[in-house]
């Protein structure tokens, strides 16, 4: 498609028609999705992190990607696929690239613009005036130069417009914003804040940025709650029994409350704000709590690091991890296996509505 961008105005032309014809209408009358667009934290980063030079918030390094292709670490957090990754297949797209990879490319299937350690926040995890995340505020603004070039190669408002109203954004955010929270390393900004205030910035900003999506052109969101980050190896080995950190979880689902609250206020104050709630929480609950459903056997420890439940040092190069990834949920101290983040979005692709509100994905793409 790129090379085909490049070959002057009547390719572009040509693209348009495709695009509207194909991607939109699809060739067998039901709708397909042109392009799927990803915003978060690590646990959909594709590695963008890779491109921050001073940023230690990274994962190009083994034993990260051992279950990839080829073996080799690519900046995810995870031995194999993220969450990401697995929305494209369901969406029968390539895995939508990092963003930072290549600023200059035309982006028409898709761009990742996650980042690990950002948060809905510009100031969690970048409070050392060192540049450690894309916060998702700047992520938003890539999109728009995304936008921007999209319509510059097509050489048509109307086609541009159509592609973002049919193309998908994927947000995955607010995990990091709750543990800086709950951590004892909190930012100036946030230090004196109530919980009930903290949760309500978080709303509030996030309302914000999905409104700017829109105004990009942006129609159909997914939105993934947050998970219950206080069962993660990390936070269940700061409590005594090894028991999920309940301070952590309350706060999480306090901001999934939050979420559920500003949601149906966006669509009744903007008509065309078509979105999916997916109850993440609950999905990677279900795998801790009833674990032989799923066939997991390893809910508490993480795979790779070292130390207790193997969350005392992260997932580094000389770090132990199982030879058997595909029992345990957790992969580092933060985030699930592959297996579990396959799991999580075949719940979101189930076309049942027990995890999402208020539609299904199938119905967000008809619409």
């Amino acid at each position: 498609m790129d090379s085909l961008l490049r070959r002057g105005p009547a390719a572009a032309v040509l693209l348009s028609v495709h695009i509207i014809l194909y991607f939109c209408c699809g060739l067998t009358g039901a709708k397909t999705v042109p392009a799927l667009y990803v915003f978060g934290d690590s646990l959909v980063d594709s590695g963008n992190n890779n491109y921050l030079p001073l940023s230690i918030l990274r994962a190009d390094f083994v034993h990260n990607g051992i279950d990839y292709t080829g073996r080799k670490p690519t900046g995810r957090f995870s031995n194999g696929k993220n969450a990401a990754d697995f929305v494209a297949e369901h969406l029968k797209l390539l895995p939508a690239p990092p963003y930072l990879s290549r600023r200059n490319g035309t982006f028409a299937t898709g761009a990742n613009f996650a980042s690990g350690g950002s948060g809905i926040l510009n100031t969690t995890n970048n409070n050392a005036g060192v540049v450690q995340n894309i916060p998702l505020r700047r992520q938003l603004w890539y999109f728009s130069k995304v936008r921007a070039k999209l319509l510059q190669d097509l050489g048509s408002k109307s086609a541009t417009l159509e592609h973002f109203s049919q193309s998908i954004l994927l947000f995955v955010v607010g995990s990091n914003d709750v543990i800086n929270f709950a951590g004892t390393n909190k930012s100036k900004s946030i230090r004196d804040l109530p919980a009930d205030q903290y949760v309500a910035l978080m709303g509030s900003t996030f309302k914000r940025m999905l409104k700017a999506a829109h105004t990009m052109g942006a129609r159909k969101f997914v939105i993934a709650a947050l998970p219950p980050v206080g069962c993660s190896p990390k936070q269940r080995s700061e409590i005594a029994d090894g028991e999920c950190n309940m301070k952590a979880n309350s706060l999480c689902e306090k901001v999934n409350a939050e979420f559920s609250r500003i949601l149906p206020e966006l669509k009744s104050e903007i008509v065309d704000f078509h979105y999916i709630f997916f109850d993440t929480y609950r999905v990677l609950m279900n795998f801790i709590q009833n674990p032989e459903n799923y066939g997991f056997t390893e809910t508490r420890s993480a795979c790779c690091g070292l130390g207790n439940l193997r969350s005392d040092i992260p997932c580094i190069p000389v770090s132990l991890f199982c030879s058997n990834r595909s029992n345990h949920v957790f992969w580092d101290i933060y985030h699930p296996t592959e297996r579990a983040a396959r799991f999580t979005i075949d719940a979101l692709f189930s076309d049942s509505s027990e995890h999402v509100t208020p539609i299904t994905v199938s119905q967000l793409i008809e619409l």
